[in-house]
């Protein structure tokens, strides 16, 4: 017997109807982070959600429990892909390990973007939206060779951990702009030119950080430069450089542009920072993927997001930006 509804039945069904085609209709995007806890990841996660909020999409949002947590970023993307993600942004904790999961993921029609970091080999994904880490690197050593002022360098780096393509990128980019031996920016080794007095992994960490530089003053006590991968790794190096007594006679030059990094540019711990843009990167990945899902349209190749030089006394020769400037555009609690 055919069940006959009432008016207000039929139009509460009709809406519940409506409700679950929006619901199908609605775009879905992933956002992998390597953490979720570092403020560059936090600043582009909030990129995201705004970008897919004001186009009416879903975010899904994920990341590893440390940086080189590539089975949590695994993980990550496959419960995306169960739950509708037609592109996945994803900054890789593993530029190598994260390959054959991306290839599984694209051979199911799913654009994967990277942010910030990129893949080994970097067209193992769609495109790739990130600094040009390389150029932080040479802005950054410029200036540190500035700032010295002709004094022969003794120079310690506490890098990100061997073989990641940022790591070496941002390693190797200072050299050159120091204008000592190095690589280009796709050799992912770290040059090891003989100014260079001691070399250690720091995981971007400021814990670690510290350890690392503690470590090298016992091995090289008359450094007068420190090259970090990133703010946290810096602010470890200040610590171990003050409990030792050497922090007036070292510059400390990084990479982020992290609101409390650019604080501390201003406060003399960091001697200048390559400022760094996460919430365009993001934003810029959430409307390519809106734009897939509506056109089938996939973007290819990289784009630069940009990068500017930070620093509270500028030198000749050396274009920079003062700390207000930094303050204005930089990410995390101010």
């Amino acid at each position: 017997m055919m069940k006959i509804l009432t008016p207000v039945a039929m139009c509460a069904a009709l809406l519940v109807a409506a409700g679950a085609a929006g619901a199908a209709d609605q775009v879905v995007i992933g956002l992998i982070t390597k953490t979720e806890t570092n403020p560059f990841f936090v600043k582009m996660k909030e990129g995201a959600e705004a970008a897919a909020k004001a186009k009416g999409a879903k975010l899904l949002s994920g990341a590893g429990k440390t940086d080189g947590d590539n089975a949590g970023q695994v993980t990550a993307m496959e419960n995306m892909i169960a739950a509708g993600a037609k592109t996945i942004l994803i900054t890789p904790s593993d530029s190598k390990a994260i390959v054959p999961s991306i290839e599984k993921a694209r051979a199911k029609g799913v654009m994967i973007i990277a942010l910030d970091s990129p893949t080994d080999p970097q067209d193992a994904t769609d495109a790739l939206f990130a600094t040009d880490n390389y150029k932080a690197g040479v802005l950054i050593g410029q200036y540190a060779k500035a700032a010295l002022g002709g004094k022969a360098p003794k120079i310690v780096t506490l890098d990100l951990f061997p073989g990641h393509p940022v790591g070496a990128q941002r390693h190797n980019g200072f050299l050159q702009g120091y204008g000592l031996q190095s690589y280009d920016a796709k050799n992912n080794e770290l040059a090891a030119p003989p100014e260079v007095v001691c070399m250690a992994d720091s995981y971007g960490d400021r814990a670690k950080g510290q350890t690392a530089m503690e470590n090298c003053l016992q091995k090289a006590p008359e450094v007068n430069i420190v090259y970090t991968i990133n703010e946290p790794a810096a602010a470890g190096a200040y610590n171990a450089l003050k409990r030792a007594g050497k922090a007036d006679g070292v510059v400390i030059v990084s990479v982020d542009g992290g609101c409390e990094g650019v604080g501390n540019v201003g406060k003399g711990v960091i001697a200048a920072t390559s400022q760094q843009y996460p919430l365009k990167m993001a934003a810029m990945g959430v409307e390519a993927g809106i734009e897939y899902a509506k056109t089938g349209k996939k973007v290819s190749g990289y784009t630069d997001t940009g990068v500017t030089l930070i620093a509270a006394k500028p030198m000749p020769g050396v274009e920079s930006k003062d700390v207000k400037t930094g303050t204005q555009l930089c990410w995390g609690k101010k």
